[in-house]
């Protein structure tokens, strides 16, 4: 009888080619007896699967659905936050989680450092300069990142990719966390305070909190007015995060400039302010991992199944006590 670990790959199979293409699923059907795609599992016999892998549209994990698949043993989540799916009742089963969390991580920093070295450059107001197109242009002394003061709010995954990027291109760092402490800023080189000062003191402020009770919209209108003349608030996040009633209208004083790559509601409605402001730039949440980036998180999920055959811990290990302050 074979002793080799049985697999269901449970998800929406509109997305299964762009996380797992046939090379990834290769490797997948190289460490586990797989089947699957499948996104009902109510609808599959689970009994003897060691190993659910899933990623978008895939199903809730309850005592139900443990119920009917009493060996499982495993859940490996091929996208970023496991929060709105794994229940409580597989960890207290013992059944270990792990997501790609990580790896999601890695495009949302990418577009976040990117926008942040756009909006040290003035690019918003300076696109919308036509009058200037064919003359000499003489940009202000403070344009560009070096030296300038970026604050992060949240050292999480993204937050700390962040944070090395910034200090890589010579801008000096604020962190506002209130799980944070004296020591995790020593660790990352950055300066720990508390969110009315971050704002105060911050050219660009960049937005990585989890969206919790605490959380919602921990920028009203009170810190957004606390932000200097000309500064840039970035959120790739979640849009609960910012009172974009509170946003529109700050930004359309032209004190502050935004770039929102998420929104509360998402997408915002066609007539709301934010979309017609010359310095609000919107795009429909593509900082995360889309196109060819979400084969990073099939990648990783592959990485973790070996790792679960070999034995060795999973790097993408997830504890229910942190599901409290995650994403």
């Amino acid at each position: 009888m074979s002793t080799a670990l049985r697999a269901v790959l449970a998800l929406d199979t509109a997305h299964v080619d762009a996380v797992f293409p046939p090379s990834t699923m290769t490797r997948l059907r190289n460490s586990v007896v797989l089947s699957g795609p499948w996104r009902r599992l109510e609808e599959v016999d689970v009994s003897d699967t060691d190993v659910l892998i899933t990623s978008w549209g895939g199903p809730r994990i309850d005592a139900p659905l443990l119920a009917r698949a009493p060996r499982l043993r495993a859940v490996i989540h091929a996208a970023g936050s496991v929060k709105a799916f794994v229940t409580r009742d597989v960890f207290e089963r013992g059944i270990v989680v792990s997501s790609a969390a990580q790896a999601n991580a890695t495009p949302v920093a990418e577009y976040t450092t990117a926008v942040t070295v756009l909006a040290a450059k003035g690019v918003l107001p300076f696109a919308r300069l036509d009058t200037l197109r064919g003359r000499d242009l003489t940009a202000p002394d403070g344009i560009g990142l070096r030296g300038r003061q970026v604050g992060v709010v949240g050292a999480s995954r993204i937050g700390r990719l962040v944070i090395d990027a910034l200090h890589a291109l010579g801008a000096r760092v604020l962190l506002a966390d209130p799980y944070a402490d004296a020591e995790t800023a020593r660790g990352l080189g950055v300066e720990l305070v508390g969110l009315d000062t971050l704002c105060r003191r911050s050219d660009i402020v960049t937005l990585h909190a989890p969206e919790l009770p605490s959380t919602h919209h921990m920028f009203g209108r009170r810190q957004l007015n606390l932000l200097p003349p000309g500064a840039v608030l970035i959120n790739t996040a979640r849009g609960s995060l910012v009172d974009h009633d509170a946003l529109a209208d700050v930004c359309a004083t032209g004190s502050l400039s935004a770039v929102l790559d998420v929104t509360d509601p998402e997408p915002l409605p066609a007539d709301h302010p934010l979309r017609s402001l010359p310095n609000v730039l919107l795009t429909p949440h593509l900082a995360g991992a889309c196109g060819r980036e979400r084969r990073l998180l099939g990648e990783f999920a592959a990485d973790e199944a070996e790792r679960l055959v070999a034995g060795v811990p999973l790097l993408g290990g997830v504890r229910f006590e942190d599901l409290a302050r995650s994403a």
